[in-house]
């Protein structure tokens, strides 16, 4: 459901590739990631295949450059503190979910007869402010950009000052805060005033933004660090057959970030499903009510668990200096001819200019790190490319939150709430995230197709595409078969509101 969505590509790239920089030159030297001296076991019993072996001062086994390329690679132990962190990232998109599932009926339709809540009741259309499909959309579209574009300056925050936890906690704080605004907004004495009631409206939408800006971007490498800080690289373990495997903290972290993701889903479609029905049988109060309820076990956790966790203090911001690093190599490259400016930006020397090695005594203050770190920023700047495409799926994506939403009410929907529809993507997902995890990729594997993050990303657009495809031919049949032809959310001549399209939503 979340792009979030905490799936850390980076991560999930490394699952498909064989790690062997993470192995020593030779036994004996410093794994620069655990610290600890390596050595070579001298036993002469030991069979051919562990001659090479590295083995670490408490015994753990670490695979030598030719096991990395032959033996099979298995998962780790997930630690059970990576769960607490699953269940405070459910409660919190039971909260995101549960509340913004409501809003564009909140806004768009209006208040039903005889009702002070919104409550529409089994075969009404529940609404609030009546304000109309514009205004609900320009708003849950505002609401899902703010969502996702705070995220850079909570991951900026914790960077540079006060670390994962710390903004986590403080986040989840102005989150409250926000729900607490919006519970307000919904309330049947603020409703009947409907310009004060979106006025507070979206004064909580922005305080309420800001909290999620803050939590998404750390919540998501918190629950990878558990696993990376006590099992920092690949090691040797014995099957109960005897065989030797590689346990790959990639593949491991994969795992998490998936079974997070699934967490995610389940927090999502208990959200969602629950509030709907509350808005349309109590009123949209109880509906902003019970997930910041539900909201309040997130800081609870993560107190209980604050001497469990594995916490990174702030290290300084990557992005200031990766962007610093950028601009300075783009000195002389800038033309008035973006192909040329596009040209100079791929030159080969692009990256290799702006090395310490090669600025020698002229490199900026600024610039304390050495040529391998310039690399990186290359890679990372490459990488960035793929995402390049994510706002088209966003912009598909995002139709089930707004759109969507409204095409659902202007057909026949036999008593279920017209919020209620697109839940079928969180049923889908927690049906197939496990399918996908233990059947189909491992699979696909054992017979030599490698499903890289590249070729699923692939396939998600294309599936994307063709729901985008098959939503506006539906559409089209709703102008048809409509009385009310292109207005199906307007009013017949007398006044009356226009009946549904004789199409079955589900």
């Amino acid at each position: 459901m979340s792009g979030a969505y905490g799936l850390d590509l980076a991560e999930v790239s490394k699952a498909n590739a064989p790690q062997v920089t993470d192995v020593p030159a030779a036994p004996g030297s410093t794994n620069e990631l655990n610290e600890k001296k390596l050595y070579s076991p001298d036993d002469s019993s030991q069979s051919q295949s562990r001659e090479n072996s590295l083995i670490d001062p408490d015994g753990k086994e670490y695979p030598t450059p030719e096991e990395v390329t032959t033996l099979r690679r298995v998962c780790g132990t997930v630690p059970w503190a990576s769960y607490t962190i699953g269940f405070i990232e459910l409660c919190e998109r039971f909260s995101y979910y549960g509340t913004t599932i409501v809003f564009v009926n909140f806004i768009q339709q209006p208040l039903p007869e005889g009702s002070k809540t919104g409550a529409g009741g089994t075969d009404g259309q529940s609404g609030a402010l009546g304000m109309g499909q514009r205004a609900s959309t320009g708003l849950t579209t505002f609401n899902s950009m703010w969502a996702y574009f705070m995220p850079l300056v909570g991951a900026y925050m914790a960077d540079q000052y006060w670390g994962r936890y710390k903004t986590i906690q403080i986040s989840i704080f102005i989150a409250i805060v926000g729900h607490i605004i919006l519970i307000i907004a919904t309330l049947p004495q603020v409703i009947a005033n409907p310009d004060g009631s979106i006025a507070c409206f979206s004064v909580g939408i922005i305080i309420f933004g800001i909290g999620t800006g803050g939590f998404k971007p750390n919540i998501s490498p918190l629950i990878a660090e558990q696993y990376e800080s006590k099992h920092p690289r690949q090691y040797i373990k014995v099957n109960k057959s005897g065989e030797r495997v590689i346990v790959d903290p990639t593949m491991t972290v994969s795992r998490i970030y998936m079974y997070f993701y699934l967490m995610i889903n389940i927090g999502a479609l208990a959200g969602q499903i629950g509030m709907v029905y509350a808005e349309k049988y109590v009123g949209f109060w109880l509906s902003f009510v019970l997930p910041t309820c539900l909201f309040l076990c997130c800081p609870t956790v993560m107190w209980l668990m604050r001497n469990k966790y594995a916490r990174r203090p702030p290290t300084g911001s990557v992005l200031t200096k990766a962007l610093k690093l950028w601009g300075l190599a783009m000195k002389g490259r800038w033309s008035l001819n973006p192909v040329k400016t596009a040209k100079n930006m791929r030159s080969d020397d692009f990256w290799e200019s702006v090395k310490p090695s090669r600025l020698g005594t002229a490199k900026p203050e600024w610039m304390t790190f050495d040529d391998v770190w310039v690399d990186e920023v290359r890679r990372g700047f490459k990488a960035c490319t793929v995402f390049l495409w994510i706002p088209l799926f966003w912009l598909a994506y995002n139709q089930m939150l707004t759109n969507m939403i409204s095409q659902a009410a202007t057909m026949e929907l036999h008593g279920a709430p017209n919020d209620l529809i697109n839940n079928i993507d969180p049923i889908a997902l927690i049906i197939f995230i496990p399918i996908c995890d233990l059947f189909l990729y491992p699979g696909l594997e054992r017979i030599g197709i490698r499903f890289t993050p590249l070729k699923k990303i692939a396939w998600g657009f294309g599936l994307s595409s063709a729901s985008m495809i098959a939503a506006a031919v539906t559409q089209h049949y709703i102008y048809k078969l409509g009385a009310c032809g292109n207005h199906a959310n307007g009013e017949l001549p007398n006044g009356d509101p226009c009946p549904p399209a004789p199409i079955n939503v589900w």
